[in-house]
């Protein structure tokens, strides 16, 4: 029997790694995806490991005060994972969140004792949709908050603890359980700080092994592509963002472009065929994975995370 935890934040990370076999026999490809459970994480999302690496090394290097108010720009899901850290911790949380983004997401951080600000969508924008300007005034938003509160901003595009958590939590994990026996990894941009954290831990381990960008189709300008659509329905990532500064210096073995149609595809499959529950990002990600094994990478075993879960777009048209 495992041990007693001391609390729920103790039971963030070392999620489950699964075979979906299943998945790839119905589509006749030869290879293997193996995909990491993090919507099993206490806020649903792999970005609980983000946010508690971001307080503990704010803890351990002072910029964070004992009681101190943070605050953090958010789709949801790094609100919600810093809403359920903060509120164990003993930190006020402000999460500031674009109207854009599924209501279920601000209810669970309200639930959780964050306040939750959520800042209207620029002129023009879809519901549901959250494009770069919009994410440009939630930014100016959580740094207005930010100054008026003396608060510390848990900047997940800036502060190292994101890309740590990934390269001392979800790498090493993906490594241990395959016993290294994996030959690829792909992943959605958000932050880069999943992309960047597993690529160098796997990397140090293994050059050879390849790993791959996913970004919305339209919105590929990580891979120097000319922005055709920045508004597109896979929330927490592919805002038409060049400057991530986690990827910086991180090697890239290749781009892939997934449009939301395909990705709310992929999800529903990965939902009736493997019984993951995942959301819209975890549909890009494995229907990435496997363009991967029809293509270049046929034959070999690819890994993905499974970001969050399909809770969390319930009132979206995931699920119509």
């Amino acid at each position: 029997m495992k041990k007693i935890l001391g609390s729920v934040v103790e039971a963030i990370g070392n999620t489950p790694l699964v075979r979906l076999d299943r998945l790839t026999r119905a589509h006749g490809v030869e290879g293997t995806i193996l995909a990491k459970l993090d919507y099993l994480n206490p806020g649903f999302s792999k970005k609980d490991r983000a946010a508690l690496g971001v307080i503990e090394e704010a803890e351990r290097s002072g910029d964070l005060r004992p009681g101190q108010a943070v605050v953090e720009l958010t789709s949801g899901n790094m609100g919600t994972g810093l809403a359920i850290v903060c509120g164990i911790r003993g930190y006020p949380f402000v999460a500031v969140m674009s109207k854009g983004n599924s209501e279920e997401r601000a209810r669970m951080m309200r639930a959780l004792g964050a306040e939750v600000v959520l800042v209207p969508q620029a002129r023009g924008s879809v519901v549901g949709q959250v494009s770069g300007e919009d994410l440009a005034l939630v930014e100016q938003a959580a740094q207005r908050i930010t100054a008026e509160r003396g608060a510390f901003r848990a900047d997940q595009f800036q502060r190292d603890g994101n890309w740590l958590a990934h390269y001392r939590g979800t790498g090493p994990e993906l490594w241990d359980a395959t016993q290294g026996q994996i030959d690829g990894f792909a992943d959605f941009l958000g932050s880069g700080g999943t992309y960047a954290g597993v690529t160098k831990a796997l990397k140090e381990r293994n050059p050879a092994i390849r790993c791959f960008v996913v970004e919305p189709a339209g919105a590929a300008v990580v891979a120097g592509q000319e922005v055709t659509q920045a508004g597109h329905p896979i929330q927490g990532g592919g805002y038409a963002m060049a400057d991530l500064r986690f990827l910086q210096g991180v090697p890239v073995d290749g781009f892939l472009q997934v449009s939301g149609d395909a990705a709310r595809r992929m999800a529903r499959e990965l939902a009736a065929r493997e019984g993951i529950f995942g959301g819209f990002s975890a549909g890009a990600n494995v229907a990435a994975a496997l363009r991967l094994l029809q293509g270049e990478m046929r034959g070999k075993t690819l890994a993905v995370v499974i970001c969050d879960s399909g809770l969390k777009y319930l009132s979206t048209d995931l699920w119509d």
